[in-house]
């Protein structure tokens, strides 16, 4: 069975190099694909150090749009998908990821931050369908309706589907993992309105599905 592991990525040279260092020892990938979703630091310059398949994108198209340039380059029956600013990932996040789908248990899992830092455990807390570690079975993301991507986000659209076809979905403790918040990436005034843009997606979504 052929996984891949997709991770769009946007101005993240900072943290990517030992998101896929890890990755690289992974016994579980198949394939690593990283899509340069038109940063405009070394972003690229780091992924392509680590021999990964590098799309490169040459304007920002937003994480749906990366997603979906990462899907098109792979025919890999289980993705998964993990945010490039990760700090504290090891390969046993990845196989905790991996199990529950590989084994047929559930057709998606999602990672949520546990013991990692007190901002990101929280934030997961209050909106777990944020979270960008996942595995999902390709059958899924084939289902997933592009104009929702673009009205509500990949990991909202993602879950609202999952929702709708009720399938089996496994949520993973994450022990010691955690990443960059918006508020330290664009500062404190600017991370915190996009963080209340994330909340207000979840709202919007789910109200239209009610």
């Amino acid at each position: 069975m052929k996984i891949a592991v997709i991770i769009p990525a946007y101005n993240e040279e900072k943290t990517i190099g030992a998101v896929l260092s890890i990755l690289t020892r992974s016994q579980e990938i198949s394939e690593i694909i990283v899509v340069n979703d038109g940063s405009s630091d070394r972003t690229g310059q780091v992924a392509a150090n680590y021999g990964v398949t590098l799309i490169q994108l040459p304007e920002n198209r937003g994480k749906g749009g990366a997603v979906k340039a990462g899907l098109d380059s792979t025919q890999a029956e289980i993705i998964l998908f993990l945010d490039a600013d990760l700090i504290g990932l090891n390969t046993g996040h990845v196989n905790q990821l991996l199990a529950p789908v590989v084994s047929g248990q559930a057709a998606m899992s999602i990672g949520l931050f546990e013991k990692g830092r007190i901002a990101t455990d929280l934030a997961q807390k209050v909106a777990p369908y944020l979270t960008g570690q996942r595995a999902v079975r390709r059958s899924v993301l084939e289902q997933v309706n592009d104009l929702d991507i673009t009205r509500f986000g990949f990991e909202i659209a993602l879950t609202r589907l999952a929702d709708v076809l009720r399938l089996p979905v496994v949520e993973v403790q994450l022990h010691n993992l955690t990443h960059v918040t918006k508020e330290e990436k664009m500062g404190l005034l600017k991370g915190f309105a996009a963080r209340l843009r994330m909340y207000w997606e979840i709202v919007r979504c789910y109200a239209k599905s009610g």
